[in-house]
């Protein structure tokens, strides 16, 4: 049994499943966010977020802008598949047509041709749920956003990168 985090749960289970088990840790067992990342935490209402995502997405092309045609990739992270769908419809209206998203609900090859693009940088923004958070390696992504706040800190840190 291998687990990339080790959660309560997790150890319950290999408790019940495995005899005389050997536990091997890779790091810290202290979970925390990798220093390294600049975390900016704004705190709104439902009602705002639409409006703070834009405003921030105005930004970000504007920073590409300045970059003379730098390529800024940024995941936007939401809880369920029908959100991330009308998040991608609303950001795509306002110009944004480099952005796609990924889901559950997309086959595993749907999911690694979105992933390729989203690396290559034919995409530029990937709205996703948590689907994408685990195990996801993608370089240069500069922003991360959490439109919906996960479920645990383990999550959280997933989704921001260790």
């Amino acid at each position: 049994m291998w687990s990339a985090t080790w959660p309560k749960e997790v150890q319950r289970l290999a408790e019940d499943f495995l005899n005389n088990y050997i536990q091997i840790n890779i790091g810290s067992l202290n979970l925390a966010a990798n220093h390294n990342i600049r975390q900016i935490i704004e705190i709104c209402e439902e009602d705002e977020k639409e409006t703070k995502l834009s405003e921030l997405l105005r930004r970000i092309c504007y920073e590409e802008e300045e970059e003379k045609g730098g390529v800024i990739k940024t995941i936007i992270f939401v809880d369920t598949k029908k959100k991330v769908e009308d998040i991608l419809k609303n950001i795509r209206n306002e110009g944004h047509t480099a952005a796609t998203s990924i889901h559950g609900a997309k086959s595993q090859y749907e999911r690694d041709l979105v992933l390729q693009d989203f690396r290559n940088g034919l995409t530029r923004i990937l709205v996703a749920t948590d689907v994408a958070a685990r195990g996801l390696d993608v370089e240069d992504v500069k922003y991360v956003v959490n439109y919906d706040y996960p479920n645990t800190s383990e999550d959280y840190i997933h989704r921001i990168g260790e």
